[in-house]
């Protein structure tokens, strides 16, 4: 159902409106559970992973290469304008190709990503969303079976964090903590051995882990400011560092996650 927009003031666009206010966007995203998607491949990935859209949101001359998708959704409307309109409703350019507000699909439940992983990473308070979206992208590739964030964690469904991801965060199960560190022994008691990375005197080095010959392992991955609180570090079971030289003392967290996700990978004998 193509709609043409003529004004940028029209109301039901209204899930497109000042996309680079962030702290608005978290707010009203969660109240009215959507989540948006940016880029045509991204859209695509987020209806290949079973997710409704509510709307679609494209210039015209993007039209031919979305039309499979629009036929498939004929009863859907496709929100189309002039590049100008579009980026007064937006705040920014539209040159990704097009964009679709999404329904949230279900939460998925801790139990229930602990039920079914034997790789998990846990992300404490990490607010950046490009680092969020690389996590995950990383996560994809390297055997992580799901992913585990605090309650003051950044949204993976933040359209930054899902663009960086390149749609990764629709693959890999994910659940939001209520309370962290608390929530540490709920992991622990389905069999994870819990390894926070983190700069401690009594730090392992990682290539000195042995992570590959653990049955389950939750890698916990801290803020890019302060890294982990230390009641994580204190109450994790090893606590693990990446060992660096050249006087570098970190990584970038998203850096260092893809860093722990090779090195702690299972075994090929234990996945076969």
């Amino acid at each position: 159902m193509i709609i043409s927009l003529t004004s940028a003031a029209d109301p039901r666009v209204s899930d497109y409106t000042s996309l680079t206010d962030v702290a608005l966007r978290r707010s009203k995203e969660a109240a009215n559970g959507l989540y948006l998607a940016e880029s045509s491949r991204v859209l695509r990935r987020a209806l290949a992973a079973g997710h409704q859209p509510r709307s679609f949101f494209l210039a015209e001359k993007w039209l031919p290469d979305l039309a499979d998708v629009l036929a498939e959704y004929p009863d859907i409307p496709a929100f189309v304008g002039s590049p100008g309109v579009l980026e007064e409703i937006t705040g920014f350019h539209l040159h990704r190709g097009a964009m679709a507000a999404m329904n949230r699909p279900p939460a998925v439940s801790v139990v229930d990503v602990l039920s079914q992983a034997r790789r998990i990473a846990i992300l404490e308070n990490v607010v950046d969303h490009t680092n969020l979206g690389a996590i995950f992208r990383s996560a994809a590739a390297l055997e992580v079976d799901g992913i585990l964030v605090t309650p003051e964690c950044g949204d993976p469904l933040y359209r930054r964090s899902i663009r960086v991801s390149m749609g990764t965060v629709f693959k890999i199960p994910w659940a939001r903590l209520s309370s962290w560190p608390d929530e540490m022994d709920l992991v622990k008691s389905h069999g994870f051995t819990t390894a926070a990375l983190a700069l401690s005197n009594d730090a392992t080095d990682l290539d000195a882990f042995a992570g590959s010959a653990e049955e389950k392992l939750a890698l916990i991955l801290g803020t890019e400011g302060e890294g982990l609180a230390a009641e994580t570090v204190t109450g994790s079971d090893v606590v693990l560092k990446i060992p660096m030289r050249g006087g570098v003392d970190s990584l970038n967290v998203a850096a260092a996650s893809a860093v722990a996700f090779w090195q702690c990978r299972p075994s090929v004998s234990d996945i076969a």
